[in-house]
């Protein structure tokens, strides 16, 4: 099957070239998000590979009432525009209801589906009538052969810009597991694929402050099996100092980690797409 190129920006989903989406999960405070656009910029021109930038400006799935969700639609846009204008990157941010949809849309590039909601319809279909690319994430809940469905509500709704990214099944106890044929099955849609590499290592039912909340250590190991998978670009939550994150503390990745941690994987996405273009 024929790859569709999805266009953000400058950037082409789904061609031979390797792409990024990364930011710090959650909109923090501005020396934060400044700090990571900016050395996610020089990550990019130094190693040659596109970035998307993402942060969300609102988590509206957090565990408790206590834990930090974001500055919320209005404030959170405004800070994205600022690094927007101020580093040239394409925009991507989490939407979560169907009202939203419009006003993100005139700031992002990419609406994001989150995982937990890629099956809600009013929200699909709000966004596709936006006419953006939409990045659904795979519900950990779902079969991976049945994101069609998520898909075919966005093209019946006239808006066939889509990504598609797995992050990891849950087979119950908290855990996440990600199956490498999740990406077969998603590759058969024919629409870019993509792994959020940091999210499935996420320990859920415990703090993500806590340290025992993540399991970075696995990251090396599960990236390079998805890229050999044959996926489209990857997705990697970064801040300058994980530990203190407001959100997922336990398994974004340092943002001046990230340089060494791409070279192998840009290297293995190579040889797979020399191997898939025989």
């Amino acid at each position: 099957m024929t790859k569709k190129i999805v266009k953000v920006g400058n950037i082409d989903c789904g061609a031979d070239q390797l792409f990024l989406i990364s930011g710090p999960c959650v909109i923090e405070e501005e020396s934060i998000m400044m700090r990571t656009a900016e050395k996610l910029k020089e990550v990019s021109e130094r190693l040659k590979i596109p970035v998307i930038f993402k942060s969300s400006y609102q988590k509206d799935n957090r565990s408790s009432l206590k834990y930090y969700i974001g500055p919320r639609i209005d404030e959170g846009l405004k800070m994205l525009q600022k690094i927007k204008e101020q580093f040239g990157f394409a925009l991507l941010s989490d939407i979560h209801y169907p009202d939203q949809c419009v006003p993100a849309a005139q700031v992002l590039d990419v609406l994001q589906i989150p995982a937990y909601l890629c099956m809600q319809t009013d929200l699909m279909v709000a966004a596709a009538k936006t006419g953006k690319v939409i990045n659904i994430k795979h519900g950990q809940f779902l079969a991976p052969e049945n994101m069609q469905k998520p898909c075919d509500k966005a093209v019946e709704s006239g808006n066939d810009q889509i990504i598609l990214t797995e992050r990891g099944f849950t087979l119950g106890y908290n855990d996440l597991v990600v199956d490498p044929r999740s990406f077969y099955h998603l590759n058969k849609t024919g629409f870019p694929v993509v792994f959020d590499i940091t999210h499935s290592i996420r320990k859920y039912g415990i703090p993500s402050a806590d340290p025992n909340g993540g399991a970075r250590e696995f990251l090396p190991v599960i990236s390079r099996a998805g890229v050999a998978a044959g996926v489209d670009g990857v997705f990697i939550e970064t801040h300058p100092d994980p530990n203190k994150a407001l959100c997922d503390a336990a398994s974004q990745l340092s943002v001046y980690d990230l340089e060494e941690f791409l070279k192998p994987l840009i290297e293995l996405h190579e040889i797979e797409v020399k191997y898939r273009n025989k």
